[in-house]
């Protein structure tokens, strides 16, 4: 990126600046959170994908960024993580049609052979068919981010379904040469191939790990997981740390505090770190309608806690995604409480950058 470039960007911000009203952000033809900034124009970019092809349980992690977009127009700007952070530009393109219509397809295709699966039965086809759309999704969304980090930009994928940020990990490593991940989640999501299918949401750090840029996953909240998975962390100790949900809580119960925990968490990341959110790392009342809910969690605050001591010690925060938000038939609950997630991620990358 040249210096003409991002004082271009800035010069654009400052004359919608000039006309905004951060009091009253709720306009109808502005973009996310309310402001009125493009994507051109903006320091954070978020890549919205609306993909599901690979749960296993419930659906509506494809709906997850409109509905994030729809309930962020709400939100007040002020943030005590960086009060006048907006002012950097914060925007999303436009949710890719093409991808949400062959999400739709490819979804059709796969429950006919989940239900073959769950009988025992392997229908070779629908797997091959389904792990290639899925490469080609990966593909696709490497290239999208690789030119926004090209660009200078901070990048955030909004999913979708936790497979989708695989590509922008692999353009991510192009860019840095070691970099850890932050993994909040109810799931270790580390099964090789689940149910058949390469790129599966439950595989998504299964596949991040073969990319040998990344030096650390520490994963926090973990509440559900198989034999296989806690037998790959341990064959992987050297770069995979699990701070389980239960054992959390335990640590708390028997005297230590949150704080002592944070800074065990963080101890374990290296100078860069990109942070994998997903929704069901929180406590369910939280996101009710995600693909597979599960008992126990955090709340926003250790979440927004946790971040501003990552913060703190110097951290790099590289990139981000948001995962597994599903609106409800009723209200916009799920929509709204990733959006305010979203947001923090947003200032706490900016800020750990600028």
């Amino acid at each position: 990126m040249t210096k003409n470039n991002s004082k271009n960007r800035e010069k654009a911000r400052k004359e919608k600046i000039a006309k905004f009203n951060p009091n009253e952000n709720g306009l109808r033809d502005h973009g996310i959170f309310g402001l009125p900034f493009l994507p051109a124009e903006s320091e954070a970019v978020l890549v919205p994908i609306p993909w599901e092809a690979t749960v296993s349980y419930k659906t509506g992690a494809s709906k997850g960024p409109e509905a994030i977009l729809n309930a962020s127009q709400q939100i007040d700007l002020y943030d005590p993580i960086l009060p006048d952070g907006w002012r950097m530009g914060i925007a999303m393109q436009e949710i890719p049609a093409d991808i949400f219509y062959k999400n739709k397809q490819v979804r059709e295709k796969a429950e006919k052979y989940l239900g073959e699966y769950s009988d025992g039965r392997v229908n070779k086809d629908l797997q091959k068919y389904i792990n290639k759309e899925c490469l080609l999704l990966k593909e696709s969304i490497k290239e999208n981010t690789a030119k926004l980090l090209d660009e200078g930009k901070i990048a955030g994928v909004v999913g979708g379904d936790h497979s989708v940020p695989l590509g922008y990990l692999e353009a991510l490593s192009e860019k840095y040469k070691s970099f850890g991940i932050l993994h909040i989640d109810a799931h270790c999501d580390l099964r090789n191939a689940y149910e058949g299918l390469k790129y599966s949401h439950a595989s998504i750090f299964f596949n991040a790990l073969k990319i040998k840029n990344i030096s650390q996953l520490t994963q926090i909240g973990v509440r559900d997981c198989c034999e296989a998975e806690i037998k790959f962390a341990e064959a992987n100790k050297n770069r995979v740390t699990i701070f389980t949900d239960y054992e959390i809580k335990k640590s708390i119960f028997n005297g230590s505090s949150w704080a002592k925990v944070c800074d065990k968490i963080i101890k374990t990341l290296p100078d860069n770190v990109y942070i994998s959110f997903d929704i069901d790392g929180l406590l369910p009342y939280l996101c009710p309608n995600t693909g597979t809910p599960m008992p126990g969690g955090f709340s926003i605050e250790e979440m927004t806690f946790l971040f501003e001591k990552l913060i703190a010690s110097k951290k790099k925060i590289i990139g981000f995604d948001l995962c597994e938000v599903a609106p409800g038939k009723e209200g916009e609950w799920d929509g709204n409480v990733g959006a305010r997630i979203l947001y923090k991620l947003c200032l706490l990358a900016i800020k750990s950058q600028k």
